[in-house]
């Protein structure tokens, strides 16, 4: 049985949850599954944007032959070669024996090796810039090398004004019947794990996202429309300006992270104590156990916050191996601009500090903000001080706010509250429009 939804007149989303994965891409967990979305364009032509994921090709089967009502599929837009976006082609070719297929050059390379040579002949190669016209829509073609496979395209529909856009501004968890971001509280509810899906699959890939969000600003875009998580046509500017932070590798808070590998206890006993203290001066703190939370919400916590705490345990005289997957994951995913301070433990031969630089060392923007500090064994009473210190220098530093600029006589800033966009002037024109995010005066909030 069918479960649609309706975006506008024209586009409806015939996608489906999958809740019964337990691993996503077999690497992250997804405790509140995950969504495939796939979107039916009915115009003079029929076009249906991406397929679905193996897992659930009969939901999604019957989904867009409800939504076909009878017609045939003309077209069907590959905008990204993974198998959760394209298990089914094969299964539409045979069954839409005259669809035609658009994609990228390196998608069709990839057709191939996925599903032999049998596609070639109906395979239209579309590059940037590149238009289709389906009738009342015309749609534009633009180019998304690395975010996150290289040969992603998205697809900016000039009619209706919405920009399909692969796997970019993605989020886990299933829709549960919510289509749309404002339907939701998604601060609340989805931001964590918009960020966890950001920064564990294209994280890595920031120089390339930026470049998407160039030309995306040059774009009016009414809705976004992902292959994972929800459909935004509201305040669009809130999610923009997350993935221009993240893809710049700037923190979204001034807070501490602080990342624990311990044994016996020991090892995590200063790190509480570090945390107490810190929290005591005021300091957003949240720490996590490298043994019992998976990485990847770890990995997500590190782009959010200003400065980082990696405390580990001595193990076959390197890293407590939990500790050494969460370093490196943080390394592979090239994450930029963060204080750190390291704790070390060991009963003999403390290494573990040295481990942990060696593994951060090539990362750009880094700055160790002590010497790493030793635990033998146990932390000593004499210790404490010392912890102490550590962290009123910590939280000095998490709170040293950045000099103010000087503002010419008269003028005034106003912060966008929706983007974060700042506009600067005598006083704010009541037509003002946000050039980011479009949000009108109204959301504008001067700074005293």
């Amino acid at each position: 049985m069918y479960c649609t939804r309706r975006i506008n007149d024209d586009y409806t989303w015939v996608g489906a949850d999958g809740r019964r994965l337990a691993m996503f891409e077999g690497v992250f967990d997804v405790p509140a599954g995950i969504s495939f979305n796939s979107y039916l364009l009915r115009d003079e032509k029929t076009v249906l944007f991406d397929t679905s994921d193996a897992a659930v090709r009969r939901t999604f089967r019957e989904n867009l032959l409800h939504a076909l009502e009878g017609r045939s599929l003309d077209c069907v837009v590959v905008h990204h070669m993974e198998p959760d976006h394209t298990a089914e082609l094969e299964e539409l070719v045979l069954r839409f024996p005259e669809v035609q297929i658009y994609c990228s050059a390196m998608a069709k390379t990839m057709m191939t090796q996925f599903f032999g040579p049998g596609f070639q002949e109906r395979i239209h190669v579309v590059k940037e810039g590149d238009t289709l016209c389906t009738g009342r829509h015309t749609l534009r073609f633009i180019a998304a090398p690395m975010v996150h496979w290289p040969e992603v395209l998205m697809t900016y529909d000039e009619t209706d004004r919405l920009l399909l856009t692969a796997d970019a501004f993605g989020c886990f968890g299933a829709l549960n019947g919510r289509l749309f971001a404002d339907e939701v509280d998604f601060d609340r509810d989805y931001l964590d794990e918009t960020r966890r899906y950001y920064t564990n699959i294209v994280g890595k890939y920031g120089s390339q996202v930026q470049a998407v969000l160039k030309k995306a600003a040059e774009l009016d875009i009414a809705m976004l429309l992902p292959l994972h998580g929800f459909v935004w046509r509201k305040e669009l500017g809130y999610l923009l300006h997350k993935y221009d932070l993240w893809s710049r590798y700037e923190p979204e808070e001034r807070g501490v992270l602080i990342a624990y590998a311990s044994v016996y206890g020991n090892t995590e006993n200063a790190a509480n104590i570090l945390a107490c203290r810190l929290s005591e001066r005021g300091v957003r703190v949240q720490m996590f156990d490298t043994s019992v939370t998976p990485t990847s919400y770890i990995l997500s916590a590190a782009f959010r916050y200003s400065h980082l705490v990696f405390a580990a345990t001595t193990y076959n005289a390197g890293v407590f191996i939990t500790m050494e997957e969460l370093l490196h994951d943080i390394a592979a995913h090239n994450l930029q601009n963060r204080r750190v301070v390291l704790l070390e433990n060991g009963s003999w031969a403390p290494a573990s500090g040295k481990g942990m630089q060696k593994i951060l060392q090539p990362l750009k923007g880094w700055q160790q903000l002590e010497d790493t500090f030793t635990i033998r064994s146990a932390l000593r009473e004499d210790q404490t001080m010392q912890l102490e210190r550590l962290a009123a220098t910590l939280a000095a530093d998490v709170q040293a706010a950045a000099p103010a600029e000087e503002k010419p006589e008269g003028q005034h800033r106003y912060v966008c509250k929706v983007c974060g966009y700042v506009y600067e002037g005598d006083s704010l024109p009541e037509d003002y429009k946000c050039p980011l995010c479009g949000a009108g005066a109204e959301y504008f909030k001067q700074e005293s």
